[in-house]
């Protein structure tokens, strides 16, 4: 009987040992979810330059949406970034091969006056019309938001709407459809000494359009995007002068966000992009560095909280591959577009 209870306290004193060790460490759960994580292995399946006319020296700023007819691609172009002639141009992924890129967009206000375009975001909505968003302006503190609609997959737009006065639109990343037949709108300001993200909201048909503050928490933070959880919750992950990705989680449809916090994820004070896939999976397209941008990865959670990088888009010694789009199409294939060193959009596809 005294061998038996000497043995019972020996396995009690390791079993309080264990449990100060583990409690100490990152959780089971923890340790399970990067589990899962690592044992995704993503293959880039396909990677093409889209073309760019000669008379287009320019690229940044992409966003690709799945069409009935293929995908579809736009971004800004022109001399360089701020020049005068910078316009919105489209290309379609049709049977294999991207078209040549059309202008569909400019900043022209009279005879005398021209203004740069900035970060077209395309978008479609329940009815099946695609939107195209984007910015005109001198620069990113005094520019506005346009609009235009197109019936026929992107093949013709309507003429230029401006978005009402208070709102810009989707600032980068595409916006999202919430319960209440609502479009959730990411967005930011960039004024002189001041970055700050905020949401909007619009009826379907783009009226009734409102703004949703968000605590920034003393945080630079710009060009958020959208995830979504089987509990409900929303979360946003967003750009910031920070060295981090931040974030902000919404339990109520997007009505209201918890203030902006960091993430473990590294920022580079330059765009990203997040999806939500039909698997639950989430992926954010970023560059994984906090200066420069010559390194482009995608990382992915289950919990929005885990995150672990899963494959390496880009990692060359010098360079820019920045302003990162993603999507999943309907039959489950990831697509991503962005700015490749300034001259032209890339596109990849990845399988999972």
């Amino acid at each position: 009987m005294a061998l038996q209870n000497k043995r019972i306290i020996v396995w009690l004193c390791l079993l309080f040992i264990l449990s100060g060790r583990l409690s100490a460490s990152e959780p089971f759960s923890g340790q399970t979810e990067r589990e899962k994580l690592r044992a995704i292995k993503p293959v880039i399946v396909y990677s093409e330059m889209i073309r760019e006319p000669d008379s287009v020296p320019s690229a940044h700023a992409s966003t690709i949406v799945e069409t009935d007819d293929g995908l579809l691609a736009a971004w800004f172009g022109g001399t360089y970034e701020r020049h005068s002639d910078v316009s919105i141009y489209t290309s379609r992924l049709r049977n294999g091969q991207w078209s040549t890129p059309v202008m569909v967009a400019d900043g022209i206000q009279d005879k005398s006056i021209r203004y740069p375009c900035w970060n077209p975001v395309l978008f479609k909505r329940e009815n099946g019309d695609l939107i195209l968003f984007y910015k005109v302006g001198p620069s990113p503190s005094t520019w506005w938001g346009e609009y235009k609609v197109s019936t026929d997959e992107g093949e013709t737009w309507s003429a230029m709407e401006t978005i009402p006065r208070g709102c810009l639109g989707p600032i980068k990343n595409k916006p999202v459809i919430i319960p209440g037949d609502k479009i959730l709108y990411p967005t930011s300001i960039e004024i002189v000494g001041k970055w700050n993200v905020y949401m909007e909201m619009s009826n379907q048909d783009l009226t009734g359009w409102e703004k949703i503050e968000i605590d920034n928490n003393g945080f630079d933070a710009i060009q958020p995007s959208v995830l979504f959880y089987k509990d409900g919750a929303l979360q946003i992950l967003c750009r910031s002068k920070n060295e981090r990705v931040v974030e902000s989680w919404s339990y109520d449809n997007g009505k209201t966000w918890s203030p902006l916090m960091p993430t473990g994820l590294p920022n580079n004070n330059s765009g990203t992009d997040a999806v939500t896939l039909s698997n639950g999976l989430q992926l954010i397209i970023y560059n994984p560095i906090t200066s420069g941008r010559n390194r482009l990865a995608i990382a992915g959670s289950y919990d929005g909280k885990t995150w672990e990088k899963l494959i390496d888009i880009e990692d060359q010694p010098s360079g820019e591959f920045s302003y990162p789009a993603i999507i999943q199409d309907k039959a489950g294939r990831i697509h991503m577009t962005y700015t490749y060193n300034r001259k032209r959009i890339k596109y990849v596809q990845l399988k999972l």
